[in-house]
């Protein structure tokens, strides 16, 4: 599948965005555009939405092919990085608009935890949402989404690529769920 003219501009938009940079400890140094974090491997910010329909199935989406990490993967939560002028919740209902077309849904956080591999180092914050409503997908960035059981995620994981950034954050939300009494 070739990547459009249109999804080209989207990521040199995208990779000129000012991100909030921060340390080890999440603590805000300042900004850089999305692309020097990246190339420079400094820490930036991120945030998962993790969005359920009423009947507990987790909406899984595919990344489209112009993405700069993990093109074409599968994703288990809607998110990206946070803004320099924004919080990690405001990020949160940002991206899920604009990726999944919905708003206006209560979003629960959950932990920040860091995470660590070469070209994505970011402090993530874990949200999750409910929506029975339609999805509207973003062309730019999401080919395809749906809801399925979270038996059915786990096992796609093994046989299809997913986001190592977002299995994490999923795996540390299903832990903490397990976790409450």
């Amino acid at each position: 599948m070739p990547v459009s003219d249109q999804e080209v501009a989207h990521r040199a938009a995208s990779d000129a965005e000012l991100i909030a940079w921060v340390d080890r400890q999440d603590q805000l140094l300042g900004a850089l555009p999305r692309a020097e974090l990246r190339e420079r491997g400094l820490i930036g910010r991120g945030t998962y939405i993790l969005l359920f329909n009423s009947s507990g199935e987790l909406c899984v989406h595919q990344r489209t092919l112009s993405k700069a990490i993990y093109p074409g993967y599968w994703d288990v939560a809607a998110g990206g990085m946070v803004q320099a002028d924004e919080t990690y919740a405001e990020s949160a209902a940002r991206e899920l608009e604009e990726e999944l077309g919905v708003s206006g849904v209560e979003l629960t956080a959950h932990e920040r935890f860091f995470f660590d591999q070469p070209g994505n180092r970011l402090w993530c914050a874990v949200f999750s949402a409910v929506w029975d409503g339609p999805l509207n997908l973003q062309p730019e960035e999401v080919i395809q989404a749906r809801f399925i059981g979270i038996e059915q995620v786990l096992l796609e994981t093994v046989e299809k690529p997913y986001c190592p950034d977002s299995l994490a954050a999923l795996k540390r939300y299903l832990g903490d769920v397990a976790n409450v009494p």
